[in-house]
């Protein structure tokens, strides 16, 4: 079985508009392709024609039991009825978990102006997922993303849990020190990548994920995930495949670890 925790219904060839149901198609085609079983799509902080916003991508997934819905928050931007909106979801068991972008904003994880969303993510016991590390953007102000940050919101909000994005790349040995100090702190392997990893380049990224699971034990707290479609699914199944895990380590991180967290009934896929 897999789980990727982490696609986007985003055109990112914004050259030309793609509806998002094409976008939608795509995406299952893809996932049927390459044997994924079930994905989260992340909505983004920024809506426009190119970036479906939380309320469009619920409703278009309605149905597709393969699919939920992560709700990508705008920390510049939130209305109180944002928030109204996205406690309705989480309570209807649509949204399964929240999403925040520091460095394509301004903003540092640990601000007290979110812990109105950390409280709801702890009441509803649905993580909380941030982007780390480089930023797609050349825009992005990345202090904003490095993981060390997330330490303390870890810290103040021990019964949250926490995903960090990318695995804080390239501070992996950073975010390695947060997810082993921090039991509620997990990290997703997404994003590495643009498009198809190139053979040094996995290489590379293979060490970094073994020294990751030496350091942190157990990977427990990793979680596979893609950045679709920045990133290839079937170059990411095989880079999986090259890590030298046995095959029930490869599970918690390809499926297991993700059903627990996101609480994915993977019995109705």
């Amino acid at each position: 079985m897999i789980i990727d925790v982490h696609t986007h219904l985003n055109n990112y060839h914004e050259e030309r508009v793609v509806s998002l149901e094409d976008c939608l198609d795509k995406l299952s085609d893809t996932m049927d392709e390459n044997k994924v079983d079930y994905s989260l799509v992340l909505t983004s902080y920024l809506v426009n024609e190119h970036r479906p916003g939380i309320k469009k991508v619920v409703e278009a997934i309605e149905g597709r039991k393969n699919l939920g819905v992560v709700a990508g928050v705008s920390f510049l931007n939130y209305k109180e009825r944002d928030l109204r909106e996205i406690s309705d979801y989480i309570n209807a068991g649509l949204i399964k978990g929240l999403k925040f972008y520091p460095g394509y904003e301004p903003f540092y994880p640990y601000d007290n102006r979110l812990q109105v969303f950390y409280d709801l993510a702890t009441e509803y016991n649905i993580p909380v997922m941030f982007h780390s590390g480089d930023t797609y953007s050349p825009k992005g102000r990345i202090r904003y993303s490095h993981p060390i940050h997330i330490d303390e919101v870890a810290v103040d909000n021990p019964e949250m849990k926490i995903v960090i994005c990318h695995v804080g790349n390239p501070w992996i040995k950073d975010c390695m020190e947060v997810v082993y100090k921090n039991k509620n702190v997990h990290a997703d392997i997404s994003g590495l990548v643009l498009g198809d990893f190139s053979e040094k380049f996995e290489k590379y990224m293979k060490a970094q994920i073994e020294e990751m699971i030496l350091y942190a034990g157990d990977p427990q707290y990793l979680l596979y995930g893609t950045d679709w479609p920045i990133c290839n699914m079937k170059s990411y199944l095989k880079f999986m495949d090259q890590l030298d895990l046995p095959q029930e380590k490869k599970e918690l991180i390809l499926w297991k670890n993700a059903a627990k967290l996101f609480n994915i009934d993977v019995s109705k896929f």
